[in-house]
This record gives structure tokens, sequence and C-alpha cells, in this order.
């Protein structure tokens, strides 16, 4: 095993729960004395959260796919980057997987450039786990229905957010052994944030 620590991002479309999973597993984490840095994309420095709100408004898809890029290459050099450098383990509400579904499956562009773009942004970094919350969309977005911090391609139409979830899906199936794990999010919460915590743990053992 290197020195760094380790990379664990959470995935999945809109009202999947993410976010309350990766708070479980960062809390878990506490309580076992591990240094974590728990972040979300876009967002996570003073300029993330700038292109966050920029991002609740109507773009074209590659200006989108640039500000989510922005907000990437910013989160990496001044916080994952060191965070997993120094040895704590870093547990990110989405990355590099959410730009591939979203922007790729989900508006047609090309995955190859976005590959390319993202491999930019990202120094060539990956997690070492990916955490898919696959939910059918029509019930994460009954979850959804009224959230106003949500960037704009939470709102778009049924029949984009089942193209998210089918590249996702695509992506699991594709993923090199180990690197993916899939949790049905339907499941009551408590049960998912579990087998999250119980994936991480194994992770670091």
């Amino acid at each position: 095993m290197s020195d760094s620590g380790h990379f664990i991002v959470f995935e999945g479309g809109e009202g999947s729960g993410k976010s309350t999973a990766a708070e479980a597993v960062a809390a878990d984490l506490e309580a076992r004395e591990i240094r974590v840095l728990l972040t979300r994309e876009p967002g996570g420095t003073v300029a993330g959260e700038k292109v966050r709100r920029l991002l609740h408004e109507q773009l074209v898809p590659w200006a989108e796919t640039f500000a989510f890029l922005a907000a990437r290459a910013q989160l990496m050099d001044e916080s994952i980057e060191p965070a997993l450098a120094s040895g704590a383990t870093v547990v990110c509400d989405r990355f590099e997987a959410s730009t591939f579904a979203y922007q790729g499956w989900g508006r047609g562009l090309p995955l190859d450039a976005l590959k390319a773009a993202n491999a930019h942004a990202t120094k060539g970094r990956s997690p070492d786990l990916t955490i898919f919350l696959d939910l059918e969309p029509e019930l994460g977005l009954r979850r959804k229905r009224g959230e106003r911090e949500a960037v704009v391609t939470g709102a778009e139409s049924l029949a984009f957010h089942r193209r998210v979830r089918d590249g996702y899906q695509a992506m699991f199936r594709e993923a090199r052994p180990g690197s993916w794990m899939m949790i049905d999010a339907a499941l009551p919460a408590d049960l998912v944030a579990k087998t999250a915590v119980d994936a991480v743990r194994k992770l670091l053992a």
C-alpha cells in the first residue's frame, strides 16, 4: 500500500441519497479516528461554490461541461490532492463519472472528448472506489421535488435522467473489478448508509 490516502466517490442520479451516504461514511471514519476530507462537486472550494451558482443558469452543453471541469480542477489542486498526499481519506459527493453520465450520456457529448478534457482537470487521478447509488429516475425526481439548491441538470426531463442512469449502469458494468460497487438506493437510507460504510471499511482494512 502507498502512503497516500484513499479516494472514495459517491455517484448516482437525482435523489439517490449520495450526500446522506457520504456523510455517514465520513462520520464513521472520524469515529474511528481516521482523518477524512468530506467534499462535493461542483463546489468544495470558494471558486467551486461560485461555479455551482453559475450552474443554476441555462448553459450550452460544452459551457456546462467546462464549468464542471473548472470546479473539478480547482478542487483537485486545492483540496483533494493535498488531503490524499497527507494520508487522509477523501470522500467526495460526485466526481468524473457525473460528467460522463450527465454531459455524455445525458447531453450527448462525445465520451472520448469528455474523457480527454476530464483527464486534464483530474491530472489523471481516478477514485479508488466509486459507490454508485442506483435508483429509478421516477423515484429520485419525486424525492427531489421542490428542492431549489440543485444545479440545472436536476430539472431536466425524465428521458434525460433515464439516459443518465443508463450511463452509470454502463460504467458500472465496464469498470475495473473492485473499483465500483452498486447499491440499490431504493432501500431505506440507513441500510444504504450501512452498506456504504461496510464497503469503505473493507477498502481501508
